[in-house]
């Protein structure tokens, strides 16, 4: 049986939502995917968590926990709702493979203890436009050698978007950075075992260069 992969979603006005690309992401990639409900209590949670192989935590508005600054106005907080559903869901999965994208990955930080700059444009000199809402064209990334994101993708270089206005700070327990933009902010992370990987670009929108990162990841999650 393909693996079968968590996927999280947006909350708004009562209302869960995802963006179909990151369905596509994980069947093209391989495997089966299930749309994570949002619940309330930990043991349905856990309960859930038992038809998962894998999970990945999509993008979304603002990380709170391990927030440097204020807000900027156009950046909403994410729904309580949705904090304390993904904060179940990635408690549940703590033994299998995690992806974070944009949000997700500054949620994987944010759970292990570390930082978030609330604007990184406005809080950290020489920062170049990392939102397209804002402007930003996109840029380059570029990753360790021989770290999992690089071997998974097979490249260690990667033209990418740019979507957030928020950016990792100081990394969290066990966890490296790995990947990065020309002004040096984060944009690749992975825990020590590698269990646990993060991405702030959308490498679901970008399937003909990404498909690889998915492929692998799933195929991962297949490994247990």
């Amino acid at each position: 049986m393909k693996p079968r992969i968590g996927v999280t979603t947006g909350y708004k006005n009562g209302v869960q939502q995802v963006d179909h690309h990151y369905i596509r992401a994980v069947e093209v990639g391989g495997g089966i995917p299930l749309i994570v409900p949002m619940v309330e209590d930990a043991s349905t949670a856990q309960e859930f968590a038992t038809l998962l192989d894998g999970l990945i935590m999509i993008g979304g508005p603002a990380i709170t926990k391990g927030l440097i600054g204020a807000l900027p106005p156009d950046l909403g907080e994410t729904d309580p709702i949705r904090i304390h559903a993904d904060e179940l869901i990635f408690a549940a999965l703590s033994d299998r493979p995690v992806l974070g994208i944009c949000y997700g990955m500054q949620f994987i930080n944010a759970q292990a203890g570390g930082t978030i700059y609330a604007d990184v444009l406005a809080q950290r000199p020489n920062t170049l436009l990392h939102s397209a809402d804002r402007g930003s064209p996109g840029h380059t990334v570029t990753f360790a050698e021989g770290s999992r994101l690089a071997v998974l993708l097979g490249r260690r270089e990667l033209a990418v978007n740019s979507h957030h206005i928020q950016a990792v700070r100081d990394l969290g327990t066990g966890l490296h950075a790995v990947g990065f933009s020309p002004d040096g902010i984060i944009e690749g992370l992975e825990s020590e075992d590698g269990r646990l990987l993060g991405v702030q670009f959308h490498p679901e929108r970008m399937l003909a260069e990404t498909l690889p990162l998915f492929e692998g990841f799933i195929q991962n999650c297949r490994k247990g």
